[in-house]
């Protein structure tokens, strides 16, 4: 599964939006957008999850997995977010592996330690409308 970016409903300022991460079919609100700060993340319990939210400098938003597969804590929303090769990135505070937040796949080992896959979950995550808002709800289209 890739992380998806939905599109904005552009008649809801964006500071003002509501992040939500998709979990079994449905979506739950974690955060204000203008609370996420450019190229760092935050921490959301979501379904019995944590999960590490980014807010990257472009603005693009990304869910995955806050569990690093090398160290077994959970610090992936402390890593700092960048690019390499193209390729949206945070890296682990730990071992400063580096995570595609697009797949989770983990761009410098196939393998943790342990010889399980190295790579983090990615949730869905889109803007809604501000809590109390009489907005529509976003529309859902795919960011490329």
């Amino acid at each position: 599964m890739t992380a998806r970016l939905l599109a904005h409903d552009s008649t809801v300022p964006l500071e003002g939006a509501t992040v939500e991460i998709g979990v079994g079919g449905a979506w739950t609100p974690v955060c204000r957008y203008g609370d996420l700060l450019p190229g760092r993340g935050v921490a959301a319990l979501v379904g019995g999850e944590q999960v590490a939210v980014f807010r990257d400098r472009a603005g693009a938003l990304y869910a995955v997995d806050n569990h690093d597969p090398f160290s077994g804590a959970h610090v992936i929303s402390r890593g700092i977010t960048g690019t390499r090769d193209g390729v949206p990135v945070v890296f682990s505070p730990m071992y400063k592996h580096a995570f595609d937040l697009r797949t989770g796949a983990c761009l410098d080992d196939e393998r943790a330690l342990d010889g399980s896959p190295a790579r983090l979950r990615v949730w869905p995550v889109r803007t809604g409308p501000p809590p109390g808002s009489s907005h529509a709800a976003t529309r859902d289209v795919r960011r490329p």
